[in-house]
């Protein structure tokens, strides 16, 4: 089987067409087209929903020819449409969703709503290595912070999520705060690697008191003190601000209690489970830091930790194909009304 895969619930426009290896194609990722609105929303800090939506409208239909040209397909080979209806921005998911929703009607297939958050979820499944159920799971991006025990595709629970910002969002704000252009976040990350250990000492929210749940808006705060102040004291001393190294040494100490954070919830998950098998997917789960310290410490527990190539990490078409396919294979179908929902939680899921 082979499914046409629509990701629109935020600023990138993606399309994949995913086989199971059961027929004439072999299994994986057959074609996939990625588009980001970075340049559309640069000048305005951040994603401008109409803006985003007005441009998943001029991309989807022009990105999915492609998507068949590149994989030399026609519609009459494809086995179904799946497309993402939450969560996201309202606006975004209705393009994707009255797309395939419209497409599949034309075309005939069945149509496949996906969970934005079980497509970053299943992503490492579009590896070589990849990850045997049960597992733990930590879904980390710029809207979603939140560690799940997997023991199926559909069989989630929630272990813990963020009480206000997302560790994603928490990067793009404090990268603003250094003065840093958006996408604020890689870019806080390239900063950090010339930044110096120890300099400045940021704290690791809600790791002090047992749960799993996260918080990174009084980090965030923190990391804006600590920036005030050097501004101050340099204007005290003649200068205009910080110098290059104190930007780099900042956001070298924010990544770091980011990281420490993330690190020290997901080893008390997986000794609450006692599971050793650890995957991370989402935006962030392509930091560098992050994957060294997950390593480090499911190898210590005599663990291993799984996640997707980085271009996949991201919001993508793969994901939502692949997990649409698998929505398809258990008999999902979805009538000829389409709905966006913008909050959904991953726990509501039926298991397949």
């Amino acid at each position: 089987m082979r499914i046409l895969g629509i990701e629109t619930s935020c600023d990138e426009t993606g399309i994949a067409i995913y086989d199971d290896g059961e027929g004439d194609l072999p299994k994986g990722i057959v074609a996939h087209r990625l588009y980001s609105q970075i340049a559309v929303h640069a000048d305005y800090g951040g994603v401008v929903p109409e803006l985003a939506s007005r441009d998943h409208v001029r991309k989807t239909i022009p990105l999915i020819k492609e998507v068949l040209k590149e994989a030399n397909l026609t519609p009459a080979d494809l086995d179904g449409v799946a497309y993402t209806a939450g969560p996201g921005l309202v606006g975004a998911l209705l393009v994707g969703c009255s797309i395939g929703r419209s497409l599949a009607y034309g075309w005939g297939l069945p149509a496949v709503p996906v969970h934005h958050m079980e497509g970053h979820l299943l992503a490492p499944m579009l590896e070589e290595n990849v990850p045997e159920f049960p597992f733990v799971a930590l879904l980390v991006s710029g809207g979603h912070t939140m560690l799940v025990r997997v023991d199926g595709i559909g069989r989630y629970e929630l272990l813990g999520e963020s009480v206000d910002d997302a560790a994603g969002e928490a990067f793009d704000k404090t990268a603003k705060l250094l003065g840093l252009d958006y996408p604020g976040g890689p870019a806080l990350s390239k900063m950090a690697e010339q930044g110096t250990k120890g300099r400045f000492k940021l704290p690791r929210p809600m790791t002090d008191r047992p749960g799993l749940n996260f918080s990174f808006s009084g980090l965030k705060t923190a990391a804006g003190t600590v920036i005030r102040k050097e501004i101050a004291l340099q204007k005290a001393q003649g200068n205009e601000g910080m110098d290059e190294q104190t930007h780099a040494d900042v956001a070298y100490a924010f990544q770091e209690a980011v990281v420490d954070t993330l690190a020290i919830k997901c080893r008390r998950a997986l000794q609450q489970c006692q599971l050793k098998r650890l995957v991370i997917a989402g935006g962030v789960s392509a930091n560098t830091s992050l994957r060294e310290k997950l390593a480090e410490i499911t190898k210590k527990l005599g663990g291993e930790v799984f996640y997707p190539r980085p271009e996949f990490c991201t919001d993508n078409g793969a994901m939502i194909a692949y997990a649409g396919l698998q929505r398809l294979k258990a008999g999902t179908d979805a009538d000829l009304s389409f709905k966006a929902t913008p909050r959904w939680p991953l726990d509501t899921l039926s298991a397949v």
